[in-house]
C-alpha cells in the first residue's frame, strides 16, 4: 500500500471510530494530555453534589493547565452523568475503562454508584485501572478486596459517625436514633453509628429508612412518628441534602427540637438553603439544633492558606459542566467544592511526580510516595503501602447566623 493510501485509510478508520464511540476519539489530540473519567450525578435530587464537586477541582485544574501543567502534561476531566443511579454509573465506567485515552477514574460521587463499579476494577486489573479520590466515605473502598484499586483523600463514614456519637454521648445524649437511605451509603452510616454506640455499651434506640432519590417535597411524617416513639434525644441522618432537609422539616413540624446530625455527603450548604427557604415560607424555625460533620475545614477560615487559595480561584472560575441542568446557579463557596478543590490539588501533585513518565502502572508507586504533603489546611496528606486514605480528620459544624460554622462548644447542645 502506498503512503498516500495508508494515510487515507488511517483517516477513514479514525472517522469511523468517531462515529461509533460514546467518547469521541480524534485523529490528533493535544500533546501530553492526561484524561480522567468522572461519573457523578449532575442532574436530579443530588445533582448539586456532582456539579459543585466538579467546579471545585476544575477551578484548580484550569489554573494548573494555564501554567503549563507539569513537565508539559496537562489534565482533562471527562464528566459523565449517572443521575446517582447504579446502571448508568456502571456503563460510564465500562466506557472509560475500554477507552485507552482515559488514564484513571477520578472524583466519582456517591456510595451506591461507586461501590457498584468496584468489581470492574478487579476484573480489569491487568489494565491497571485505579479510582482516585471519590466523594464517599464507604468502607468497601478502603478494605479488601477492592481497596487496593482506590485512593481516598477524605475520612471514612465510620470516622464521621464515631465522632458524632462520641460527642453526643459526651454531652449526655445517649438515646440516639438513625434515619438512613436504604442502600449501601445508608447502611454504611447505620453500621457506623451502631458500632460507635456499642463501644459505649448503648443500643440504637430506633431507626427508619427511605428510598434513594427522595426530594425535599417528600413527606417523612410517618418516619418521624416511628423514630420518635422510642423517645430518642438525638437523631443521626445518613442521607442526601434533600432527604435530610425534608426529615428535619417534618421533625420540627411535629414539635421536636432535639439535635439532628448529618454527614459530609449531605451537602450541608444546600440542605441549609432548603430549610431557610421553608422558614421564610412558613415562619417556622427549622435551622436550630443542626449538626453536620465535614471532612474539610470551613471555607471561611481564611487563616488557612489552602482556604485563601480556594476562595481566590473559585472567585475567578465561572464554569459549570455541560451536563448540569439548565439555569443552574453555581455557589460561590461550599464544603463540597472545597473538597473537590483539594482533590484537584492532589491530582496535580500526582501528575507532577510522574511527569517524567506518566503510566497507569506507576499510579500506586507515585501516590504512595506522597508523605506529609501540605494542602494548606493544617493537616498533611500521607499515603503508603496498605494505606490508601490520605486524611483522617473530621470537623463538626452547626448553624450560626445562617451559615454552617465550626462547632466550638458542644455543651450548648446538652439536654
Amino acid at each position: 500500500m502506498s503512503k498516500i493510501r495508508q494515510l487515507l485509510f488511517s483517516c477513514a478508520l479514525c472517522a469511523a471510530l468517531v462515529g461509533l464511540s460514546a467518547y469521541p476519539a480524534q485523529c490528533e489530540k493535544p500533546a501530553k494530555e492526561l484524561v480522567f473519567g468522572m461519573s457523578a450525578a449532575f442532574t436530579g435530587a443530588t445533582g448539586e453534589l456532582g456539579i459543585e464537586f466538579y467546579r471545585g477541582f476544575m477551578a484548580y485544574i484550569d489554573q494548573f493547565n494555564a501554567q503549563g501543567g507539569a513537565g508539559g502534561w496537562t489534565i482533562r476531566v471527562e464528566p459523565a452523568n449517572d443521575g446517582y443511579n447504579l446502571i448508568p454509573c456502571f456503563r460510564n465506567t465500562l466506557k472509560f475503562i475500554e477507552d485507552d485515552e482515559v488514564f484513571a477514574l477520578f472524583s466519582y460521587v456517591g456510595t451506591p454508584t461507586t461501590t457498584h463499579i468496584l468489581p470492574l476494577l478487579q476484573k480489569y486489573e491487568d489494565r491497571h485501572v485505579y479510582l482516585l479520590f471519590p466523594f464517599t466515605g464507604a468502607m468497601p473502598l478502603r478494605a479488601a478486596p477492592f481497596g487496593r484499586y482506590v485512593y481516598n483523600l477524605r475520612a471514612s463514614y465510620f470516622q464521621e459517625t464515631a465522632g458524632l456519637v462520641d460527642h453526643l454521648v459526651g454531652i449526655g445524649r445517649s438515646r440516639i436514633a438513625v434515619f438512613y437511605q436504604s442502600d449501601a451509603y445508608g447502611r454504611t452510616g447505620w453500621d457506623g453509628v451502631r458500632r460507635a454506640l456499642r463501644r459505649h455499651g448503648l443500643p440504637l434506640v430506633s431507626e427508619a429508612a427511605y428510598q434513594r432519590g427522595a426530594s425535599f417535597d417528600q413527606d417523612f411524617g410517618r418516619e418521624v412518628k416511628h423514630i420518635m416513639a422510642a423517645e430518642p434525644d438525638a437523631v443521626i441522618v445518613v442521607g442526601t441534602y434533600a432527604s435530610q432537609a425534608a426529615f428535619v422539616r417534618n421533625l420540627r413540624d411535629a414539635g421536636y427540637a432535639i439535635p439532628v446530625a448529618g454527614l459530609s455527603f449531605a451537602d450541608s450548604d444546600k440542605m441549609l438553603e432548603l430549610l431557610m427557604r421553608a422558614e421564610r415560607e412558613t415562619g417556622r424555625g427549622y435551622t436550630s439544633g443542626l449538626i453536620n460533620s465535614q471532612v474539610v475545614p470551613s471555607y471561611e477560615d481564611t487563616s488557612l492558606p489552602g482556604v485563601r487559595r480556594y476562595r481566590e480561584l473559585m472567585d475567578a472560575y465561572a464554569g459549570i459542566p455541560d451536563l448540569s441542568e439548565q439555569g443552574y446557579k453555581p455557589r460561590r463557596f461550599s464544603f463540597v467544592s472545597f473538597e473537590g478543590f483539594l482533590n484537584g490539588v492532589l491530582l496535580g501533585e500526582m501528575v507532577r511526580r510522574m511527569a517524567d513518565n506518566p503510566t497507569r502502572e506507576r499510579i500506586p508507586e507515585v501516590l504512595e510516595s506522597i508523605r506529609d504533603f501540605d494542602l494548606g489546611i493544617g493537616v498533611n496528606v500521607t499515603f503508603g503501602p496498605g494505606d490508601h486514605q490520605g486524611l483522617d480528620v473530621v470537623y463538626y459544624t452547626t448553624v450560626v447566623e445562617g451559615r454552617f460554622q465550626p462547632l466550638a462548644d458542644w455543651e450548648g447542645l446538652r439536654p
